[in-house]
Protein backbone atom coordinates (compact mmCIF):
# COMPACT_ATOMS: atom_id res chain seq x y z
CA UNK A 1 0.00 0.00 0.00
CA UNK A 2 1.62 3.57 -0.82
CA UNK A 3 0.79 6.27 1.45
CA UNK A 4 1.76 9.89 1.67
CA UNK A 5 1.61 9.78 5.42
CA UNK A 6 4.59 9.42 7.82
CA UNK A 7 4.84 6.06 8.96
CA UNK A 8 6.46 4.10 11.67
CA UNK A 9 6.19 0.29 10.60
CA UNK A 10 6.47 -0.89 7.34
CA UNK A 11 4.91 -4.17 8.06
CA UNK A 12 1.51 -3.15 10.06
CA UNK A 13 -2.11 -5.79 10.17
CA UNK A 14 -4.91 -3.67 9.74
CA UNK A 15 -8.40 -5.69 10.68
CA UNK A 16 -6.67 -9.30 10.62
CA UNK A 17 -4.87 -8.76 7.33
CA UNK A 18 -1.14 -7.68 6.59
CA UNK A 19 0.04 -4.81 4.61
CA UNK A 20 3.45 -3.77 3.42
CA UNK A 21 3.19 0.11 3.45
CA UNK A 22 5.46 2.35 1.42
CA UNK A 23 6.14 6.20 2.07
CA UNK A 24 6.08 7.66 -1.65
CA UNK A 25 5.66 11.39 -2.56
CA UNK A 26 2.21 13.15 -2.32
CA UNK A 27 2.71 13.79 -6.57
CA UNK A 28 2.63 10.63 -7.17
CA UNK A 29 -0.51 9.82 -5.55
CA UNK A 30 -2.70 10.32 -8.53
CA UNK A 31 -5.81 8.52 -10.81
CA UNK A 32 -7.24 7.67 -7.49
CA UNK A 33 -10.73 6.81 -6.86
CA UNK A 34 -12.33 6.34 -3.58
CA UNK A 35 -13.83 3.31 -2.25
CA UNK A 36 -16.03 3.26 0.87
CA UNK A 37 -15.86 0.08 3.25
CA UNK A 38 -18.49 1.31 5.87
CA UNK A 39 -17.54 4.57 6.90
CA UNK A 40 -13.78 4.38 5.89
CA UNK A 41 -12.89 5.82 2.77
CA UNK A 42 -9.85 4.42 0.93
CA UNK A 43 -8.40 5.45 -2.42
CA UNK A 44 -7.49 2.75 -5.03
CA UNK A 45 -5.75 3.72 -7.84
CA UNK A 46 -6.61 2.97 -11.30
CA UNK A 47 -5.77 -0.88 -12.81
CA UNK A 48 -3.27 0.94 -15.19
CA UNK A 49 -1.62 3.25 -12.55
CA UNK A 50 -1.12 0.26 -10.21
CA UNK A 51 0.84 -1.46 -13.31
CA UNK A 52 2.84 1.48 -13.31
CA UNK A 53 3.52 1.74 -10.08
CA UNK A 54 4.50 -1.81 -9.51
CA UNK A 55 6.91 -0.89 -13.07
CA UNK A 56 8.83 2.05 -10.57
CA UNK A 57 8.78 -1.04 -7.78
CA UNK A 58 8.36 -4.46 -9.00
CA UNK A 59 9.19 -5.60 -5.11
CA UNK A 60 5.23 -4.20 -4.15
CA UNK A 61 3.96 -6.04 -7.25
CA UNK A 62 5.73 -9.40 -5.61
CA UNK A 63 8.44 -9.54 -7.96
CA UNK A 64 9.48 -8.58 -11.90
CA UNK A 65 7.76 -12.11 -12.76
CA UNK A 66 4.28 -11.14 -10.84
CA UNK A 67 4.40 -7.79 -12.26
CA UNK A 68 4.89 -9.37 -16.11
CA UNK A 69 1.67 -11.57 -15.17
CA UNK A 70 0.11 -8.53 -14.11
CA UNK A 71 1.12 -6.56 -17.41
CA UNK A 72 -0.18 -9.24 -19.47
CA UNK A 73 -4.04 -9.30 -17.54
CA UNK A 74 -4.06 -5.70 -17.76
CA UNK A 75 -3.58 -5.81 -21.87
CA UNK A 76 -5.43 -8.43 -22.07
CA UNK A 77 -8.41 -6.17 -20.29
CA UNK A 78 -11.13 -4.23 -22.46
CA UNK A 79 -10.53 -1.41 -21.24
CA UNK A 80 -6.66 -1.62 -21.48
CA UNK A 81 -5.29 1.28 -23.31
CA UNK A 82 -1.09 1.98 -23.72
CA UNK A 83 -1.37 5.28 -23.89
CA UNK A 84 -3.13 5.65 -20.68
CA UNK A 85 -0.37 3.71 -19.03
CA UNK A 86 2.35 5.88 -21.34
CA UNK A 87 0.19 9.05 -19.68
CA UNK A 88 0.61 7.44 -16.11
CA UNK A 89 4.77 6.51 -16.69
CA UNK A 90 5.35 10.35 -17.57
CA UNK A 91 3.81 11.46 -14.98
CA UNK A 92 5.07 9.31 -12.33
CA UNK A 93 8.71 10.57 -13.69
CA UNK A 94 10.69 7.69 -13.39
CA UNK A 95 12.35 6.60 -16.66
CA UNK A 96 13.16 3.56 -15.50
CA UNK A 97 9.46 2.86 -15.69
CA UNK A 98 9.68 2.98 -19.88
CA UNK A 99 12.34 0.76 -19.63
CA UNK A 100 10.75 -2.11 -17.73
CA UNK A 101 7.39 -1.69 -19.31
CA UNK A 102 8.92 -1.40 -22.89
CA UNK A 103 11.24 -4.45 -22.36
CA UNK A 104 8.25 -6.69 -21.11
CA UNK A 105 5.72 -5.15 -23.92
CA UNK A 106 8.35 -6.11 -26.38
CA UNK A 107 7.73 -9.74 -25.39
CA UNK A 108 3.90 -9.56 -25.46
CA UNK A 109 1.96 -10.10 -28.77
CA UNK A 110 0.70 -7.59 -30.43
CA UNK A 111 2.69 -4.67 -28.34
CA UNK A 112 5.39 -3.19 -30.18
CA UNK A 113 3.65 -0.01 -30.70
CA UNK A 114 3.46 0.41 -26.79
CA UNK A 115 7.57 -0.77 -26.71
CA UNK A 116 8.19 1.46 -29.41
CA UNK A 117 6.75 4.31 -27.35
CA UNK A 118 8.62 3.41 -24.40
CA UNK A 119 11.91 3.86 -26.34
CA UNK A 120 10.92 7.04 -27.31
CA UNK A 121 11.26 7.75 -23.10
CA UNK A 122 14.39 6.01 -22.33
CA UNK A 123 16.99 7.83 -20.68
CA UNK A 124 20.68 7.57 -20.85
CA UNK A 125 20.96 5.61 -17.87
CA UNK A 126 20.61 1.99 -17.28
CA UNK A 127 18.27 0.29 -14.79
CA UNK A 128 17.49 -3.15 -13.26
CA UNK A 129 14.45 -4.83 -14.32
CA UNK A 130 13.67 -6.33 -10.94
CA UNK A 131 15.97 -4.26 -8.17
CA UNK A 132 16.02 -7.34 -6.04
CA UNK A 133 16.78 -9.49 -8.35
CA UNK A 134 20.88 -10.06 -9.53
CA UNK A 135 20.70 -9.08 -12.83
CA UNK A 136 23.92 -9.43 -14.73
CA UNK A 137 23.38 -9.13 -18.47
CA UNK A 138 22.70 -5.89 -20.23
CA UNK A 139 20.41 -5.12 -22.76
CA UNK A 140 22.13 -2.39 -24.23
CA UNK A 141 18.37 -1.66 -26.60
CA UNK A 142 16.40 -1.12 -23.31
CA UNK A 143 19.48 0.15 -21.08
CA UNK A 144 18.23 -2.62 -18.97
CA UNK A 145 20.20 -5.25 -16.63
CA UNK A 146 18.32 -8.56 -16.63
CA UNK A 147 18.83 -11.65 -14.53
CA UNK A 148 20.09 -14.58 -16.72
CA UNK A 149 16.45 -16.31 -17.23
CA UNK A 150 14.48 -12.97 -18.68
CA UNK A 151 18.18 -12.57 -21.47
CA UNK A 152 16.52 -15.67 -23.14
CA UNK A 153 13.64 -14.35 -24.69
CA UNK A 154 9.74 -14.32 -23.73
CA UNK A 155 9.14 -16.04 -20.22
Amino acid sequence: MLTSRPIREKEQTIEGIPFTLKHVRPEVLFAMRPVWRGTVRIDVSSPAKTIIDMLDDPAIGGGIRHVADCLTAYVEREDAFDDELLDYAVQLGNRAVFKRLGFLAERLPGRQDLAAACREHLSQGTAKLDPSAPCSRLVTRWRLWVPPSWSRGPA
